[in-house]
């Protein structure tokens, strides 16, 4: 495994044999379950994986949030290793984000809302380090989560809108036992409040069930929704919403397939997590 921080390294690897198909996994680090499924499906559709680990500062709107991301650069490249991976890009950000850097990409419709509207300018900055790592590795395939269901929405409608020359792979959502969507934030919750997160899943199936009872009223499902995050005074609701898949706006009935999602505040951490019901 190669194990690289400059553009020009991640190139060589890359061309060294260009009739072979890459396949990429970008990552912030602090990896978990759900990162080691998405190179397991890359290794499996691909002759070579590239993963990149950067915690990219223009997706970060609080500074405070920025430096309590967790990191752990070592246990990540143990794990890769183990998974097979061929290349690891690990750059310092200003090999991203060098001196005069003033180039950002924005996607409009599709980010307005939700984290969009929690977090303001979250998804330039992910557009713009995502068109960084295309235009880098150039891999035939990318690979994401589901848990990051409006990213997985902005990513599509980029590469659809400047005609990248790859493949969007979208995984389910990987869960620990009692149902909590894995995330690399999940390590600053504390003991106490970790049993307590579990209310995001617990409203999405309160949801889902109601739907297969034939309930198909968006505000009543949004309501059984915020009633299980509401008996937890420690959880504050950010937003809870019921929209299209594919542009997100909010919807008043559930005709065919509808994307059910929310954020929230527990022990100062911001945990989200969605279903396509």
């Amino acid at each position: 495994m190669q194990v690289v921080q400059s553009i020009n390294e991640v190139r060589q690897a890359r061309w060294e044999s260009p009739v072979l198909q890459w396949g990429l996994v970008p990552t912030m680090g602090y990896l978990h379950e759900g990162h080691l499924s998405l190179v397991r499906l890359a290794r499996r559709d691909n002759d070579r994986v590239g993963v990149s680990i950067f915690v990219n500062p223009t997706q970060f709107n609080d500074p405070g949030d920025l430096s309590a991301y967790p990191r752990n650069l070592e246990h990540d490249l143990a794990l890769l290793e183990e998974e097979g991976v061929d290349l690891v890009w690990t750059p310092a950000p200003e090999a991203v984000y060098p001196a005069g850097y003033q180039t950002y990409v924005t996607v409009e419709e599709v980010t307005r809302r939700l984290e969009g509207s929690s977090r303001p300018g979250h998804f330039r900055g992910v557009a713009t380090v995502v068109s960084k790592l295309f235009n880098v590795f150039q891999p035939q395939r990318a690979y994401f989560g589901q848990k990051d269901a409006q990213q997985t929405v902005t990513i599509k409608r980029l590469v659809a809108d400047l005609n990248f020359n790859l493949e969007i792979v979208v995984a389910e959502t990987v869960r620990e036992t009692d149902g909590l969507a894995m995330s690399s934030r999940n390590a600053n919750l504390s003991p106490e409040a970790r049993p307590r997160a579990v209310c995001l899943y617990q409203a999405l199936c309160a949801a889902r069930e109601a739907v297969a009872q034939g309930r198909r009223d968006a505000d009543h499902l949004r309501l059984i929704m915020r009633n299980i995050i509401a008996a937890d005074p420690a959880v504050t609701e950010d937003y809870i919403s019921i929209a299209d898949p594919e542009t997100l706006e909010e919807l008043s009935q559930i005709k065919t397939r509808a994307l059910f999602s929310l954020a929230v505040y527990l022990d100062g951490v911001r945990l989200i997590d969605n279903m396509v019901i």
